[in-house]
């Protein structure tokens, strides 16, 4: 019922479904330009629509009472940041203690404008052991789906080459809040 009802959604206000989310059993899914609040009930239209189960983290003040409940209902994790943890081994742990996962981040990490993408999904993958399947919307063709799955090489200059070369036409709600695709380097 839910997956009828988010196309009929989706179709009403113009959004194109393309592509499919992989068929595998673990794997991060990237999800941008994330630029408007609506686009993470967007997100959750599409979720609907191929019956996806995906966790995704969001900050603990947002799960509290009714609302907290239908975020973890739709695989929301909960994260302290006041508390010091490192919410990457978090998650690669929960890949490593699970027989599915597909979990669900934006790497811009806000809806403003940021120079960079944080390189937490990266990481995740990386630790996990899973492929990066890319997830877009782009408001310009009102297209809503699935990339090619990637993996990762473990270069990540030129890893961010392919993800950049992918995103790179892709147009948010709000495309001024789409952050750069490039990260920042540590200094040792």
């Amino acid at each position: 019922m839910f997956a009828a009802l988010s196309k009929w959604l989706l179709n009403l206000f113009g959004w194109r479904l393309v592509g499919q989310p992989p068929k595998i059993k673990k794997y991060v899914l990237i999800v941008a330009p994330h630029t408007s609040n609506w686009d993470f009930f967007i997100f959750i239209l599409l979720k609907f629509h191929f019956r996806m189960k995906v966790s995704f983290i969001g900050k603990h003040s947002i799960f509290i009472g009714p609302v907290g409940w239908v975020l973890k209902r739709l695989g929301g994790i909960p994260v302290d940041r006041r508390k010091a943890q490192n919410v990457v081994q978090v998650i690669v742990d929960l890949f490593n203690e699970s027989e599915e996962m597909a979990f669900a981040l934006s790497p811009e990490g806000t809806r403003s404008y940021k120079d960079h993408w944080k390189t937490g999904f990266y990481n995740i993958a990386s630790n996990a052991k899973v492929p990066i399947q890319f997830c877009y919307l782009d408001a310009t063709t009102k297209t809503l789906g699935f990339g090619p799955l990637f993996e990762i090489s473990g270069d990540l200059d030129k890893d961010f080459e392919v993800i950049r070369e992918f995103y790179s036409d892709k147009k948010g709600l709000r495309p001024e809040l789409f952050s750069e695709i490039t990260y920042k380097k540590k200094i040792r």
